[in-house]
């Protein structure tokens, strides 16, 4: 294979379609096991030394702030990750191994498919079958899982490392991605502090009332159970969930469908992830959206947020460049996956498109004000948490009680040394959630400014979205779409007046 960029670009495009095609059916429970490791050989040469060497001389000599500079950064952001991922592959193939076909063995002698156990503590009513459910999950995690994961991410940072683009994990992330880390991560410490006693008053409110159960006792089993938010079934139908939303899109002038671009899988299947998901095969003709249900307004949350990434993809330009299409910062597709998810923070849309009466839609939006609350809070812990994981000051053997410590102080809910090293997003994926929230709040504020607090329902909303937003992939870093689309930075401001707003 002569390499160049063209070739580079265009294996990585066949690369990318058949690596995300296997995730995609071992991940739905269509396919018993992943297959990785044929895929990264048939692509070695797009992998190799001399790939990463090309690209990363291509970046030294473009000049800072050009369209060249931008093209090689996410490209070579890429090679340094396929770099690991191809050494890892056999571990990610051990992995997603396990998870589909673990057994959690329950104190009354049966057994639970590990990727059931979310769901059943969720739905479960029963608080001590969810301790001992969430118990047995935790001593199989610690025994079997977390050994596996800990390796993962010992051996991530140490390839990366091995490439010396930077001094160090962190460092190199920070450059490759455009991301400044280690500013989102004191943002991140300082939301916390902001949002600390508005965080007390609401938890001390909602865990003794909807759980029953002393403020000290919650657990992050109880969490799941008290975010499942059951008391607003009533009003999320399950069989009209998809009718509805895609009435919705349509009302703003969009196909849902994206032109039959879309294809939809959210029916109960044995070895279906429990986490949904989106799985773009081929940009933009053949894009899964991926569900395993839940039950009620958990399940039209997760299809609207994963909708919004569907529908990026199924609009995405045809004629951009590999890096853009498939590339670039993951913080832009999140972003409007939970412009989608957070339609469900708005009166008039669950007033239109739900059963809600007047009275449970006040309830439900304090209570969704809460879960958002609770949710940045975490995942400001995970990142303040994951920096120093991939930090390397802190030992190995002594991340299990910072990551309790951590999550812990930022939830209040209790967590367990087991998840140390299985809660953990990788290459910082966590900071990609932090910038989607807070470009979602500034792009919902430029769309009510020009089409109304119902923009949702506008018909001329949607084909801007789509020619401005999902049309050009994701070419653009975070911060650099705020301030075309908004004219603003990032900050997790309009984030806390939102929330201050939905709890009163």
């Amino acid at each position: 294979m002569s390499l160049s960029i063209d070739t580079l670009r265009a294996d990585g495009a066949r690369f990318m379609e058949e690596i995300s095609r296997e995730y995609y059916l071992a991940s739905a429970g269509l396919k018993e096991q992943v297959e990785l490791q044929p895929i990264y050989a048939r692509h070695r040469d797009i992998m190799s030394a001399e790939s990463l060497a090309m690209v990363l001389e291509r970046f030294k000599g473009a000049a800072a702030g050009s369209e060249d500079h931008r093209s090689a950064r996410i490209l070579l952001e890429w090679q340094a990750e396929a770099q690991s991922a191809r050494e890892l592959s056999p571990m990610d193939e051990r992995e997603m191994a396990w998870e589909s076909s673990a057994m959690i063995a329950l104190p009354d002698g049966s057994k639970l498919q590990y990727e059931r156990a979310p769901i059943e503590i969720a739905n479960g009513t029963d608080r001590q079958k969810r301790l001992a459910v969430e118990a047995a999950r935790a001593t199989l995690v610690e025994a079997e899982f977390a050994p596996m994961k800990k390796d993962h991410l010992q051996r991530e940072r140490e390839i990366t490392e091995r490439l010396a683009l930077a001094a160090d994990y962190n460092t190199g992330w920070t450059l490759l991605s455009g991301v400044p880390l280690l500013e989102l991560r004191d943002q991140c410490a300082q939301f916390l502090k902001d949002t600390a006693d508005m965080w007390r008053e609401c938890y001390r409110d909602f865990v003794p009332r909807v759980l029953g159960i002393a403020p000290g006792d919650a657990t992050r089993a109880d969490a799941l159970a008290l975010f499942r938010a059951r008391e607003f079934d009533g009003g999320f139908p399950a069989r009209e969930m998809e009718s509805r939303v895609h009435a919705q899109v349509r009302d703003m002038g969009v196909d849902p469908t994206a032109g039959g671009n879309i294809r939809l899988d959210t029916g109960e299947r044995e070895g279906k992830r429990s986490r949904a998901f989106c799985a773009p095969v081929r940009i933009p003709s053949e894009v899964y959206l991926v569900l395993r249900p839940f039950g009620g307004q958990t399940d039209w949350n997760t299809f609207l947020h994963e909708l919004g990434h569907a529908l990026h993809f199924g609009y995405m330009r045809q004629d951009l460049p590999f890096e853009y299409q498939w590339l670039g910062d993951n913080s832009v597709t999140e972003s409007y996956a939970m412009l989608f998810d957070h339609l469900m923070q708005d009166d008039g849309w669950l007033k239109r498109y739900t059963d809600l009466g007047d009275v449970p839609r006040r309830d439900f939006l304090r209570a969704a004000g809460f879960e958002e609350l609770h949710f940045l809070r975490r995942y400001c812990g995970k990142l303040v948490y994951e920096t120093a994981l991939y930090g390397g000051a802190v030992r190995w053997d002594s991340l299990p009680n910072l990551y309790v410590e951590t999550l812990t102080d930022a939830t209040t809910f209790r967590y367990h040394r087991a998840d140390a090293f299985v809660d953990v997003d990788p290459r910082y994926y966590s900071a990609r959630y932090l910038r989607a929230w807070q470009l979602q709040s500034l792009i919902a504020e430029t769309l009510t400014k020009n089409y109304n607090e119902d923009w949702w329902r506008n018909p001329s909303a949607g084909p801007w979205v789509v020619h401005n937003l999902f049309a050009e992939g994701q070419r653009e870093l975070a911060h650099e779409q705020a301030l075309r689309v908004a004219g603003k930075g990032l900050s997790f401001a309009p984030l806390i007046r939102k929330i201050e707003a939905l709890i009163g």
